[in-house]
Protein backbone atom coordinates (compact mmCIF):
# COMPACT_ATOMS: atom_id res chain seq x y z
CA UNK A 1 0.00 0.00 0.00
CA UNK A 2 1.45 3.33 -0.61
CA UNK A 3 1.44 6.67 1.13
CA UNK A 4 -1.42 8.33 -0.68
CA UNK A 5 -3.73 4.53 -0.29
CA UNK A 6 -2.38 4.39 3.27
CA UNK A 7 -4.00 8.52 4.09
CA UNK A 8 -7.38 7.41 2.44
CA UNK A 9 -7.11 4.46 4.51
CA UNK A 10 -6.51 6.25 7.96
CA UNK A 11 -8.83 9.17 6.79
CA UNK A 12 -11.93 6.37 6.51
CA UNK A 13 -11.05 4.73 9.71
CA UNK A 14 -11.36 8.23 11.72
CA UNK A 15 -14.57 8.77 10.06
CA UNK A 16 -16.06 5.50 11.23
CA UNK A 17 -14.47 5.80 14.34
CA UNK A 18 -15.94 9.04 14.89
CA UNK A 19 -19.48 7.49 13.62
CA UNK A 20 -19.39 4.81 16.02
CA UNK A 21 -20.98 6.99 19.25
CA UNK A 22 -24.67 7.27 18.49
CA UNK A 23 -24.64 11.21 19.53
CA UNK A 24 -22.37 12.08 16.58
CA UNK A 25 -23.73 9.44 14.19
CA UNK A 26 -27.10 11.75 14.80
CA UNK A 27 -25.22 14.71 14.12
CA UNK A 28 -24.23 13.72 10.76
CA UNK A 29 -27.80 12.59 9.91
CA UNK A 30 -29.08 16.07 10.75
CA UNK A 31 -26.34 17.83 8.83
CA UNK A 32 -26.87 15.49 5.59
CA UNK A 33 -30.36 17.65 5.38
CA UNK A 34 -29.03 20.78 6.51
CA UNK A 35 -27.16 23.38 8.59
CA UNK A 36 -27.52 23.35 12.18
CA UNK A 37 -26.39 26.21 14.87
CA UNK A 38 -24.46 24.06 18.21
CA UNK A 39 -27.70 25.60 20.13
CA UNK A 40 -29.74 23.83 17.31
CA UNK A 41 -28.01 21.16 17.83
CA UNK A 42 -28.13 21.00 21.20
CA UNK A 43 -31.81 21.57 21.60
CA UNK A 44 -32.17 18.41 19.22
CA UNK A 45 -30.26 16.07 20.84
CA UNK A 46 -31.01 17.13 24.82
CA UNK A 47 -27.17 16.97 25.60
CA UNK A 48 -25.14 19.89 27.71
CA UNK A 49 -22.72 22.13 26.00
CA UNK A 50 -19.79 20.75 26.76
CA UNK A 51 -20.74 17.22 25.96
CA UNK A 52 -21.79 18.43 22.05
CA UNK A 53 -18.74 20.73 22.02
CA UNK A 54 -16.73 17.26 22.44
CA UNK A 55 -18.35 15.51 19.96
CA UNK A 56 -18.40 18.58 17.29
CA UNK A 57 -14.69 18.76 17.44
CA UNK A 58 -14.14 14.78 16.77
CA UNK A 59 -16.53 15.47 13.65
CA UNK A 60 -14.19 18.14 12.74
CA UNK A 61 -11.04 16.49 13.38
CA UNK A 62 -12.70 13.62 11.34
CA UNK A 63 -13.23 15.52 8.56
CA UNK A 64 -16.66 14.74 8.63
CA UNK A 65 -17.95 18.41 9.48
CA UNK A 66 -17.22 22.08 9.39
CA UNK A 67 -18.06 25.30 10.39
CA UNK A 68 -18.79 28.61 9.84
CA UNK A 69 -19.76 31.91 10.78
CA UNK A 70 -23.37 33.33 10.00
CA UNK A 71 -23.95 36.31 8.10
CA UNK A 72 -26.69 37.50 9.90
CA UNK A 73 -25.31 37.40 13.40
CA UNK A 74 -21.38 37.03 13.41
CA UNK A 75 -21.57 35.54 17.13
CA UNK A 76 -23.47 32.83 15.78
CA UNK A 77 -21.88 29.59 13.79
CA UNK A 78 -23.42 26.89 11.40
CA UNK A 79 -21.94 23.39 11.33
CA UNK A 80 -22.39 21.67 7.78
CA UNK A 81 -21.06 18.26 6.43
CA UNK A 82 -17.75 18.83 5.19
CA UNK A 83 -17.26 18.51 1.49
CA UNK A 84 -17.12 14.78 0.60
CA UNK A 85 -17.65 13.83 4.03
CA UNK A 86 -19.58 10.82 3.24
CA UNK A 87 -18.25 9.24 0.33
CA UNK A 88 -18.33 5.70 0.68
CA UNK A 89 -21.28 6.46 4.03
CA UNK A 90 -24.61 5.80 3.65
CA UNK A 91 -27.07 8.18 5.17
CA UNK A 92 -29.90 7.86 7.15
CA UNK A 93 -33.92 6.95 6.47
CA UNK A 94 -35.79 9.40 3.71
CA UNK A 95 -38.47 11.35 4.44
CA UNK A 96 -41.38 12.26 3.04
CA UNK A 97 -42.60 15.50 1.52
CA UNK A 98 -45.42 16.89 0.01
CA UNK A 99 -44.00 20.13 -1.41
CA UNK A 100 -40.72 21.68 -0.34
CA UNK A 101 -40.52 25.38 0.14
CA UNK A 102 -37.56 27.10 -0.39
CA UNK A 103 -37.07 30.16 1.77
CA UNK A 104 -35.05 33.29 2.07
CA UNK A 105 -35.06 36.91 2.76
CA UNK A 106 -36.01 38.68 -1.00
CA UNK A 107 -36.92 35.65 -2.90
CA UNK A 108 -34.97 37.04 -5.42
CA UNK A 109 -32.11 34.47 -5.48
CA UNK A 110 -31.05 31.52 -3.75
CA UNK A 111 -34.14 30.61 -3.12
CA UNK A 112 -35.54 31.38 -6.67
CA UNK A 113 -32.55 28.75 -7.49
CA UNK A 114 -33.40 26.41 -5.23
CA UNK A 115 -36.77 25.75 -6.61
CA UNK A 116 -35.93 25.87 -10.11
CA UNK A 117 -33.00 23.00 -9.18
CA UNK A 118 -35.08 21.14 -7.47
CA UNK A 119 -37.81 21.06 -10.42
CA UNK A 120 -35.06 19.69 -12.30
CA UNK A 121 -34.28 16.31 -10.11
CA UNK A 122 -37.56 15.68 -8.39
CA UNK A 123 -41.15 15.01 -9.15
CA UNK A 124 -41.67 16.11 -5.56
CA UNK A 125 -43.53 19.89 -5.78
CA UNK A 126 -41.66 22.88 -5.02
CA UNK A 127 -42.18 26.50 -4.50
CA UNK A 128 -39.93 29.43 -3.30
CA UNK A 129 -41.10 32.79 -0.88
CA UNK A 130 -39.30 35.45 1.22
CA UNK A 131 -39.99 36.68 4.58
CA UNK A 132 -39.51 40.34 2.65
CA UNK A 133 -39.73 39.87 -1.34
CA UNK A 134 -37.90 42.04 -3.64
CA UNK A 135 -39.43 43.63 -6.43
CA UNK A 136 -37.96 40.75 -8.87
CA UNK A 137 -35.49 38.24 -9.33
CA UNK A 138 -31.80 39.63 -9.27
CA UNK A 139 -30.65 39.69 -12.87
CA UNK A 140 -27.58 37.83 -11.53
CA UNK A 141 -29.92 34.85 -10.47
CA UNK A 142 -31.16 34.59 -13.63
CA UNK A 143 -27.54 35.27 -15.58
CA UNK A 144 -26.11 32.09 -13.44
CA UNK A 145 -29.31 30.12 -13.97
CA UNK A 146 -29.35 30.66 -17.62
CA UNK A 147 -25.39 29.35 -18.07
CA UNK A 148 -26.11 26.46 -16.45
CA UNK A 149 -29.50 25.81 -18.54
CA UNK A 150 -31.93 26.11 -16.08
CA UNK A 151 -35.15 28.71 -16.87
CA UNK A 152 -36.59 30.71 -13.81
CA UNK A 153 -39.00 31.58 -16.48
CA UNK A 154 -41.38 34.45 -15.38
CA UNK A 155 -41.38 34.05 -11.32
CA UNK A 156 -41.44 36.86 -9.64
CA UNK A 157 -40.88 37.38 -5.57
CA UNK A 158 -43.61 36.41 -3.10
CA UNK A 159 -44.39 36.61 0.35
CA UNK A 160 -44.03 33.70 2.84
CA UNK A 161 -47.11 33.83 4.54
CA UNK A 162 -48.94 33.68 0.53
CA UNK A 163 -47.03 31.04 -0.19
CA UNK A 164 -46.73 28.52 3.29
CA UNK A 165 -48.53 25.10 3.60
CA UNK A 166 -48.67 23.45 6.65
CA UNK A 167 -47.69 20.51 5.15
CA UNK A 168 -44.31 21.85 3.66
CA UNK A 169 -40.89 20.53 3.92
CA UNK A 170 -39.10 24.38 4.36
CA UNK A 171 -36.25 24.97 3.52
CA UNK A 172 -34.71 28.36 4.37
CA UNK A 173 -30.89 29.14 2.22
CA UNK A 174 -30.21 31.86 4.12
CA UNK A 175 -29.08 32.90 7.48
CA UNK A 176 -31.43 36.15 7.95
CA UNK A 177 -34.49 34.31 7.13
CA UNK A 178 -33.51 31.41 9.23
CA UNK A 179 -32.65 33.29 12.34
CA UNK A 180 -36.23 35.36 11.65
CA UNK A 181 -38.04 32.53 11.96
CA UNK A 182 -36.90 30.38 14.81
CA UNK A 183 -40.16 28.47 15.80
CA UNK A 184 -39.80 27.67 11.71
CA UNK A 185 -39.62 23.52 11.98
CA UNK A 186 -37.49 22.13 8.90
CA UNK A 187 -34.25 22.84 7.26
CA UNK A 188 -31.26 25.22 6.85
CA UNK A 189 -28.65 25.54 4.51
CA UNK A 190 -26.37 28.32 5.07
CA UNK A 191 -25.55 29.46 1.43
CA UNK A 192 -23.64 32.79 1.23
CA UNK A 193 -25.55 35.99 -0.49
CA UNK A 194 -24.58 36.42 -3.53
CA UNK A 195 -25.92 39.89 -3.75
CA UNK A 196 -23.28 41.31 -0.83
CA UNK A 197 -20.31 40.87 -3.71
CA UNK A 198 -22.98 40.44 -6.86
CA UNK A 199 -19.97 39.16 -9.18
CA UNK A 200 -20.48 36.11 -11.59
CA UNK A 201 -18.12 34.55 -8.99
CA UNK A 202 -20.29 34.86 -5.99
CA UNK A 203 -23.24 33.84 -8.45
CA UNK A 204 -21.64 30.92 -9.27
CA UNK A 205 -20.43 29.79 -5.92
CA UNK A 206 -24.36 30.16 -4.81
CA UNK A 207 -25.32 28.63 -7.66
CA UNK A 208 -22.85 25.14 -7.05
CA UNK A 209 -23.53 24.67 -3.23
CA UNK A 210 -27.40 24.93 -4.08
CA UNK A 211 -27.18 22.40 -6.53
CA UNK A 212 -25.39 20.06 -4.30
CA UNK A 213 -27.44 20.47 -1.72
CA UNK A 214 -30.49 19.56 -3.77
CA UNK A 215 -29.51 16.84 -5.60
CA UNK A 216 -28.39 15.55 -1.86
CA UNK A 217 -31.31 15.89 -0.76
CA UNK A 218 -34.14 15.16 -3.38
CA UNK A 219 -32.82 10.89 -3.51
CA UNK A 220 -33.80 11.35 0.23
CA UNK A 221 -37.10 12.44 -0.04
CA UNK A 222 -39.86 10.62 -1.39
CA UNK A 223 -43.39 11.92 -1.78
CA UNK A 224 -45.79 11.85 0.96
Amino acid sequence: MNIEQNDAVQARVSKYAALADPARLRVVDLLTLGDLSPTELQSELGMTSNLLSHHLKTLEEAGLAVRHRSEADRRRSYFRLAPGALEGLVPGREHGAHRVLFVCTRNSARSQLAAALWRQVSDIPSASAGTHPADRVAPGAVDVARRHGVDLGSFVPRQLEHVARDEDLVVTVCDNAHEELPGLRGIHWSVRDPLRLNSDQAFEEAFADISRRVHDLAPRLRAA
